[in-house]
């Protein structure tokens, strides 16, 4: 368990992703996951993120628009006992170190 949120560069993510060894949970609001999302997540909004929205026996990583609210998340399913990680810099670090999102042309919301 660790006591400070586990962060995870986005190229790590997508090769732990790639290999189907994380569930990857989009916490962001609906307009955000519409605009532009990371193929392979799934998406639960924070408000609605409970421990039957995630699968214990697997690791997690929660994603977010830079990072915060993943981190808050990543922190309170750590404490809960989960194998839990935040993508460091969110959906905006994963697109500025060139890695895709879909739908084609999707982009990153503003707030």
């Amino acid at each position: 368990m660790h006591a400070t949120p586990q962060n995870l560069t986005p190229e790590r993510v997508a090769e732990l992703l790639a290999a189907g060894e994380v569930d990857l949970v989009d916490v962001r609001e609906p307009y955000e996951r519409a605009a532009g999302y990371i193929e392979g997540s799934r998406h639960v909004e924070l408000g609605e993120l409970t421990e039957t929205a995630v699968d214990r026996a697997r690791p997690v990583v929660f994603v977010c628009r830079v990072g915060g609210r993943s981190a808050f998340a990543t922190q309170a399913f750590s404490r809960a006992g989960y194998d839990a990680y935040n993508l460091d810099g969110g959906v905006v670090e994963w697109v500025r170190r060139g890695l895709p999102l879909a739908p084609e042309g999707g982009y990153v919301a503003d707030h």
